[in-house]
C-alpha cells in the first residue's frame, strides 16, 4: 500500500522501517521543528501541508491510500488536520501513540492537571525549584516566572531568550536515573514539571523524583478527535494495513 507516517518520533521511525521491510510503498513527514532529526527508512518529506486542507490536497495529489498519524501525544494541532483530511478524502486513518504513564507504580502519587497553567499553580503549591521539562514551545505558559529559579530542559534551541533566572539544559534521552537523581540533586530541584508523554526514553526523571521525595506534577495528555482510532504498537499497524 502507498502510506503517508506523519511522523517525528520513535516510534514513528520503528513502524517506517517495518513496513518498508513488508514492501509498502512508506513516505515519512517530519514538521521540520527539529534542526537535525533522526531521519527514518523510506522516503521523507519535511515541512507542514498548510492545514487539513493542504494535507487532503496532497493525500489525493500522491494517491495515499492510508494516513497513519505517529506524531507526538501532544501535537494536537497534526492529530485534527489528520482527522480533517481523512474525513475529507475517503483515505483511512489510524493514530499510533506510544502508552502513557498510567502504568507506572507512583501514578496514585502524582498530582495529574489539564493544562500548562494549572501546571504551574500546582507546582508553586508544592515546591520552588522547579525542573520543567514539558517543551519547549509550552515556555510561554511560565513566564510568570522570570523571576524565580527555573531548571528547564530541552532537545532544541530556545527561539526567544529565556529569563536571566533560568537554567536551560540541552540534552536528550534516554537518561539513566542514577544522572537524573544526581540532576536534581545539584540544582536542588523540590518539584518535576512534566506531561504524560509516555515512552522508557524520558521515564526515568519519574524514578529519580521517587527517589529524591519530590513531587511531580503532570500534564494530562489531550482527547483525541472523536472517530480517530488509536494503537499503541507497529504491530497493530501493520494487522490494520493487511
Amino acid at each position: 500500500m502507498r502510506v503517508l507516517i506523519l511522523g517525528g518520533t520513535a516510534e514513528a521511525r520503528s513502524l517506517a522501517a517495518a513496513l518498508v521491510s513488508e514492501g509498502h510503498d512508506v513516505t515519512s513527514s517530519l514538521a521540520g521543528r527539529v534542526s537535525r532529526p533522526r531521519l527514518p527508512v523510506g522516503r521523507v518529506r519535511i515541512g507542514g501541508f498548510g492545514g487539513s486542507a493542504g494535507l487532503a490536497r496532497y493525500l489525493a495529489e500522491h494517491r495515499v491510500e492510508r494516513l497513519v498519524d505517529a506524531t507526538h501525544p501532544f501535537a494536537t494541532t497534526m492529530t485534527r488536520h489528520a482527522v480533517e483530511a481523512a474525513a475529507a478524502t475517503g483515505v483511512p486513518a489510524l493514530r499510533l501513540a506510544r502508552p502513557g504513564w498510567s502504568g507506572h507504580p507512583d501514578v496514585g502519587a502524582w498530582h495529574w492537571v489539564d493544562g500548562y497553567a494549572a501546571a504551574r499553580v500546582a507546582a508553586e503549591r508544592l515546591g520552588s525549584r522547579p525542573l520543567l521539562t514539558t517543551g519547549r514551545q509550552t515556555l510561554d505558559h511560565f513566564r510568570p516566572w522570570a523571576d524565580r529559579f527555573v531548571l528547564v530542559r530541552l532537545v532544541e534551541p530556545l527561539e526567544e531568550p529565556a529569563p536571566t533566572s533560568w537554567t536551560i539544559l540541552r540534552d536528550r534521552g534516554p537518561f539513566s536515573v542514577e544522572a537524573e537523581v544526581t540532576l536534581m540533586r545539584e540544582h536542588a530541584v523540590d518539584v518535576l514539571l512534566t506531561k504524560d508523554s509516555g515512552g522508557a526514553y524520558t521515564s526515568a526523571k519519574l524514578d529519580a523524583a521517587r527517589e529524591l521525595g519530590v513531587p511531580v506534577v503532570v500534564v494530562r495528555r489531550p482527547a483525541l478527535p472523536s472517530g480517530l482510532r488509536e494503537v499503541a504498537d507497529v504491530a497493530a499497524v501493520a494487522d490494520w494495513l493487511r
